[in-house]
């Protein structure tokens, strides 16, 4: 899982900045509930719109799944801990029935912060998107691929990490949307995350009971 340190180190880059400054600008108008909200807590909601996407991908979002988001959203920015009206939670819940309106902004906000990660080692770029570094063992591509690239796919497309390297369950929808996402951040020639799509266990219906 990203750390609130390494989400620092992200997002020192200049353009990723002005652009998040400039949409959290537009976000804040929605609501006064919102103006509380930190540079970290909305860096925090940029990185778990993936999250949020894929949630509603089977047309809601569960309250199993409100509370992992929210849990995932703390982890990075820790001071909502702290707070008596925690700004995430409004935040949150607006963007959840909104979602449309805001998750191409959000995704290009992620495609800059990723992508100038990635730029700063040419190496580690090619490696990533030449298909001879595929082992054909997911499990063992991983461990060998760079640690930002699985930071990413992880915080983004998991729950908890480990869930890389089991058997992941999902639904048809929800790997569809995965794969939109993918596209949209530009992931579609990586090889790894190709296979990653490739390695989930397809199930019918709803995985989570309401």
């Amino acid at each position: 899982m990203i750390t609130g340190s390494e989400l620092i180190t992200l997002v020192r880059d200049a353009d990723f900045f002005s652009e998040m400054q400039a949409l959290k600008k537009d976000f804040l108008k929605v609501d006064p509930a919102f103006m509380d909200l930190s540079d970290d807590d909305f860096i925090s909601i940029i990185l778990i719109t993936p999250s949020i996407g894929i949630a509603l991908a089977n047309g809601s979002v569960s309250h199993y799944e409100e509370i992992t988001l929210r849990r995932k959203a703390r982890k990075l920015s820790r001071r909502s801990f702290f707070q008596k009206n925690d700004p995430l939670a409004p935040a949150l819940k607006y963007l959840s029935y909104n979602f449309s309106e805001w998750e191409n902004r959000f995704y290009k906000l992620i495609k800059i912060t990723m992508h100038s990660s990635l730029k700063e080692n040419n190496v580690v770029l090619e490696t990533l998107k030449n298909p001879d570094s595929l082992t054909g063992d997911l499990k063992r591509d991983i461990l060998n691929a760079p640690f930002i690239f699985v930071k990413f796919i992880s915080f983004l497309f998991m729950e908890e990490d480990d869930d890389l390297l089991n058997e992941r369950a999902i639904t048809e929808v929800e790997l569809e949307k995965i794969k939109e996402i993918g596209l949209a951040l530009e992931l579609d020639n990586v090889p790894i995350f190709n296979a990653f799509c490739q390695s989930f266990v397809v199930r019918s219906g709803s995985l989570i009971e309401e």
